[in-house]
Order: C-alpha cells, then sequence, then structure tokens
C-alpha cells in the first residue's frame, strides 16, 4: 500500500464512503476539493485503479468501483481464511493491555447495540477486526486484510441491519476476545472463521432474497 498521502487520503474518501460507489472522480474536482495537484490526483487514481478501488474506462474516465454482492461473498471467504490466521496469531502475541483493548471495543458496541446504534456497532466491529490485526503482528496477513477489506466499501453491505443479526454479532465477537484472552489460537482461529462465514451466509440469502441484485 502507497505511503503517498494524495492516495492515501482519496482511498479513505473511498472506503468511508464520501465518495460512493460509481461516483465519476473528476482528477480537476478531487484536485480542487483535496488541495492536489491535478497530477498527483492522476497518480494517486492509477494506484487506487491497481487496488480495485477505481475502474477506469476509454472515453469515460474514472469512477469508484461497485462491488457486486457475488463479489463481496468470495472476498469474505478469503477474509475468513486470513482473519483466521490473524485471530491466531493474536491469541499467541496478545498482551494484557491488548486483551483490555478488546473488552473495552466490546463494552462500546454493547453500549451502541443497547442504544440502537447499529451503525455506529458496525464501525466498532471495523476497529476490533483492525486491533486484532494489529495485535497478531503478522504483517503480510494485516496488508491482505486491507485490501480485501477497502473492496467491500463497508456501506454497501450493512448485515447488521439484518433483524437479529447485531445479537448474533456481538456473541460471535466475544466469543473471539474471549479465546484470545484464553490464549487458545485454535478456538479463536474457529471463532472468527466462523464469524466471517455467518456474514458471508448473511450477504448470500440477502442476494439471493433480492434475487441477486444489489
Amino acid at each position: 500500500m502507497s505511503s503517498d498521502p494524495v492516495y492515501a487520503s482519496l482511498r479513505e474518501a473511498i472506503v468511508a464512503g464520501e465518495l460512493q460507489p460509481n461516483e465519476r472522480l473528476i482528477e480537476a474536482d478531487l484536485s480542487k476539493h483535496f488541495g492536489f495537484t491535478r497530477a498527483a490526483v492522476r497518480t494517486a487514481l492509477l494506484l487506487l485503479e491497481q487496488d480495485g478501488l477505481v475502474l477506469r474506462e476509454p472515453n469515460r474516465g474514472a469512477r469508484v468501483r461497485l462491488i457486486g454482492a457475488e463479489e463481496a461473498i468470495e472476498i469474505l471467504e478469503a477474509r475468513e481464511a486470513l482473519e483466521g490466521v490473524a485471530a491466531r496469531h493474536a491469541a499467541l502475541n496478545a498482551t494484557e493491555q491488548d486483551v483490555h483493548d478488546l473488552r473495552e471495543i466490546l463494552v462500546r458496541m454493547r453500549n451502541m447495540l443497547d442504544g440502537g446504534d447499529l451503525l455506529g456497532a458496525s464501525d466498532e466491529s471495523d476497529t476490533l477486526h483492525a486491533r486484532l490485526a494489529e495485535i497478531s503482528r503478522h504483517q503480510t496477513v494485516t496488508r491482505l486484510i486491507s485490501m480485501l477489506k477497502s473492496q467491500t466499501v463497508r456501506f454497501q453491505f450493512r448485515t447488521i441491519l439484518v433483524p437479529g443479526r447485531p445479537e448474533q454479532a456481538f456473541a460471535e465477537h466475544s466469543a473471539i476476545v474471549e479465546a484470545i484472552e484464553a490464549r487458545d489460537s485454535e478456538a479463536a482461529e474457529r471463532a472468527m472463521r466462523q464469524h466471517l462465514s455467518h456474514i458471508r451466509e448473511t450477504l448470500r440469502h440477502d442476494r439471493d432474497g433480492r434475487g441477486g441484485r444489489r
């Protein structure tokens, strides 16, 4: 992943949903909005195209690439393997402070669920997954996870809005943290894989219920 600040700013805008799927990316507008030169923006868009976040078409310019449900399901399947490895390593490497941090995230997630803030709880879920990747200290897996997660632009597939899913997801996250606190690497990997497989099945069910359309 490039350390170029222009690339980083545009990537964050896409991942956060500020720049939405299928939105046209006009160099002059982006240059003015972010305060970068058009040349720098052009270079950043090329890098984002390599990441799979931007689609460039002849005579039509660039736009934010829309990830369809089928591709999102494939990405989640890949994440099962990668984040399972991350959870296993996190269980082996976690310090007491790391476990405390994970518990604090769970508390914030619980408070948001109790307050009806489902999207806030979803954001805390992302924070938990990111923290687990850090704790794993597995640089290759962390890099690959980051690339895959950025392609599924979060607001497109808010499975936490599916009835019954919020409490199920909280229980799954709690099981992952408990396994890490117990330093049980096999249980941590198994819990993470199960969590992501449930997200994948929820998305697949939603896709089939909509006739495959998003």
